[in-house]
């Protein structure tokens, strides 16, 4: 039984990683959000009836609000503040401080740092994107992944409505020809303007739905690519949605990038070929993440002279806050950048601090990890087995090793208690459907008031 995938409360035995968790029946209750998990094998946290014993270690490896950080400490953690920490810090700082939570924001979590954090058992993106952090190893080192999606909407749409504004308007280049004593009305003085024009979208997530408002109050039309957007969402929302990522291309005047980036699903969406399609005098506005633009591409497009770009995003970018870095696209004339700033205002990063002060408060006082990424859900095919049973202990131990006698791997598990304390009902999913043995030797214990198997 894979325990990150079980959907109930444990003891833990205190062991280096991967302890065994045995199950204690009685306590579990049901969550809808989140993977609903036990506490870490950490030889300093021992979960008990009453909250938590001794002082778990929390790695704050980044800018951090200094609010949320007051607030995590008010919960009984031992914080180590790092934000100069790097990828390449990452690993040892891990090891050394026996950290059994990691908070990052733009900082790389690598396979290395993973394994190395032998007490680590909670990543925490400070941020949507978690395209930073290896999952594929989280994954195989038990440790779950969860982020903060929506919490900085707000403030990557206020910088997509600035790049498209100085687009129109020339602002930097008006701006450092000022500063170099240049008065220049002529030729800073011509602007399409934004108003009636149209908008393309390319994504529609909450970033995208917060700039969908802001361009319809600059009197914009928008319109929206999303392959799980419908004609009544988009109704909802003032926009039309648009057949293909080729039609928002060719009929927009400014488009903006919105998709998250997935290796094999979302590299390079947008090369040579679509960016072919975009109408001279274009602008495309990009504050998602690096990769999902071909910067090669784009660079030779707007090198052309048809269209021109606003970026916050980059392939190759810094994983560190401050350092020297050079890019050929930001040298192309036509292209205005600014450094991944699209999350980063006072507002977004108290609304992500409090994000992740939730999560760390979900996951230590009910064992629920909220907005986790890295965690399976039951695939097509298999059955649920509900095993109603009398709330006493070693009856659910008794299932899950009738289960292990017939080799049938448990792959997530909900046990709710009825009002009372007299009986519960566990839901066990299992990739296959039992045999009709085991059902009827499972209906024979003392304790268990019935068993169904239902197909998924």
């Amino acid at each position: 039984m894979s325990p990150g995938r079980v959907a109930c409360h444990f003891h833990t035995c205190i062991t280096p990683k991967a302890p065994y968790r045995h199950p204690t029946p009685g306590h579990a209750r049901r969550h809808r959000h989140g993977a609903h998990i036990g506490p870490p094998a950490n030889a300093a946290f021992r979960p008990t009836a009453h909250g938590i014993a001794g002082r778990m270690r929390v790695l704050i490896a980044d800018k951090f609000s200094a609010d949320g950080k007051a607030t995590l400490a008010t919960m009984g953690l031992e914080i180590e503040d790092r934000p100069e920490l790097g990828a390449d810090d990452l690993p040892e700082a891990l090891a050394s401080s026996g950290a059994g939570i990691l908070v990052v924001r733009s900082t790389k979590v690598t396979a290395e740092a993973l394994a190395r954090g032998s007490a680590l058992a909670l990543v925490i993106r400070a941020g949507a994107g978690v395209n930073t952090i290896n999952l594929e190893a989280a994954s195989q080192h038990g440790v779950f992944v969860a982020n903060t999606p929506g919490k900085n909407a707000i403030a990557v749409a206020e910088l997509t409505l600035g790049l498209m504004l100085a687009l129109d308007r020339n602002i930097p280049d008006a701006v450092a020809e000022l500063r170099r004593g240049q008065w220049d009305k002529k030729r800073f003085g011509k602007a399409r303007g934004l108003a009636g024009r149209r908008l393309g979208l390319i994504g529609f997530g909450s970033i995208a739905r917060e700039v969908a408002s802001r361009a319809l109050a600059f009197g914009m039309t928008v319109h929206a690519y999303s392959r799980s957007l419908t004609d009544a969402q988009a109704e909802a929302h003032g926009v039309v949605r648009a057949a293909s990522l080729a039609e928002v291309m060719r009929d927009s005047d400014v488009v903006s990038v919105h998709v998250p980036y997935i290796k094999g699903r979302t590299h390079h969406l947008i090369g040579e070929e679509e960016l072919a399609l975009m109408k001279d005098g274009a602008a495309l506005v990009h504050t998602a993440r690096g990769g999902v633009m071909d910067d090669t591409a784009l660079a030779a497009a707007v090198s052309s002279g048809r269209i021109r770009a606003g970026l916050d995003v980059y392939e190759g970018e810094p994983s560190k806050g401050k350092a020297e870095w050079n890019s050929g696209l930001l040298e192309t004339a036509g292209v205005y950048g600014t450094p991944h700033i699209g999350a980063s205002t006072d507002q977004s990063s108290d609304a992500i601090a409090q994000e992740v002060v939730r999560i760390v408060s979900e996951y230590l006082g009910r064992g629920v990890v909220l907005n986790c990424v890295n965690v399976q859900k039951p695939g097509d095919g298999g059955c649920n087995v509900v095993v109603r049973h009398r709330d006493r202990v070693g009856v659910l131990a008794a299932v899950l090793d009738a289960f292990q006698q017939e080799h049938l791997n448990v792959q997530e598990m909900q046990n709710v208690i009825f009002d009372g304390n007299a009986a519960a009902s566990a839901t066990i999913s299992v990739a296959r459907e039992p045999s009709p043995e085991l059902v009827a030797r499972l209906e024979g214990h003392d304790d268990i008031l019935a068993v169904s198997v239902r197909p998924r």
